[in-house]
């Protein structure tokens, strides 16, 4: 085949057709369009790997053109300029539903938890497609992710231990009607207004919370711009998110069990909070009313 001059504009009608497809039926679709070729190998991107055949089906310069879609000229790109990142935080667990502070304690869903997981993973599975779940090393952040990963076709989970929970010091494993009693120097600094206050045994402050999660949720955006993926962690990051990405907003409800948030992280390090705290797929699964864990001071 010819060598296509630099910068030549050719109009023509081309059949189009994908060699990746695994049905003898792909359909072919036929369409004009006006090609600059730049070079004699490069013609255009779009975001995807497999080889394509370009057929001519008019009398005009080429009979045939085959391309790797990687391997192509940005001028007609279609990748969004950000990524479309799902944060759902973790099912219901037996400590949610007493009232009992976890952290970084690691429980496991109960059988509500399980259920809301799987609701949330069926919903997740008739949407637009996920390219990778994400999650929390805790056990309840982390079977949430592998029962989203399973429904939605087997996609790998990636545990990272920046999603994890707010470390709640001294009042982790204590009710939290009991904890003033229990811990009142841990408890006075969980509800202080400070955002650089420290808990007593190893608690993080608010001010670490956000730096940690923040910093893991644009590394994963960074990564997979274009791309849609799932995140799955606590109420006390997912409130820390919120706040990233509507700095002015005052603090809104309680963050509920499996509730699913969309945030769009785009360059410059700009976040777009899209949809919060939607639960509808929980209609005939039920959730814990006081969405406990996911309150203002804690998660």
């Amino acid at each position: 085949m010819s060598a296509v001059p630099t910068c030549l504009t050719v109009t023509a009608n081309w059949l189009f057709s994908s060699s990746s497809s695994k049905s003898q039926k792909s359909a072919n679709l036929h369409f004009q369009h006006s090609f600059r070729f730049c070079g004699t190998h490069q013609l255009l991107r779009r975001n995807a790997s497999p080889t394509l055949t370009l057929t001519r089906c008019s009398t005009h310069l080429l009979s045939k053109v085959e391309f790797s879609m990687a391997e192509s000229d940005s001028s007609c790109d279609n990748i969004p300029a950000y990524a479309e990142i799902v944060v759902v935080r973790h099912g219901e667990t037996e400590w949610n539903h007493d009232g009992r502070i976890q952290g970084h304690l690691d429980i496991d869903l109960n059988d509500a938890g399980r259920e809301q997981a799987a609701a949330v993973a069926e919903r997740l599975s008739k949407e637009p497609k996920i390219s990778v779940v994400y999650s929390s090393d805790l056990k309840r952040a982390l079977v949430t992710a592998e029962t989203i990963a399973a429904i939605c076709g087997g996609l790998e989970v990636i545990k990272d231990p920046d999603l994890r929970e707010r470390h709640l010091g001294d009042l982790q494993g204590k009710v939290y009607s009991d904890a003033a009693k229990a811990c009142p120097e841990a408890y006075k600094a969980f509800i202080s207004p400070r955002k650089d206050q420290e808990i007593p045994g190893g608690g993080e402050s608010r001010d670490q919370l956000f730096v940690r999660c923040t910093s893991a949720l644009e590394r994963i955006g960074r990564k997979h711009k274009g791309e849609r993926v799932v995140v799955v962690t606590h109420g006390g990051v997912i409130r820390s998110l919120y706040k990233r990405a509507c700095p002015n907003e005052k603090t809104g409800p309680k963050v509920l069990n499996t509730s699913v948030n969309v945030f769009h992280l785009s360059d410059g390090d700009k976040w777009t909070l899209q949809v919060r705290g939607d639960v509808s797929h929980l209609n005939q699964t039920g959730y814990l009313e006081s969405g406990f864990g996911g309150d203002k001071n804690s998660g």
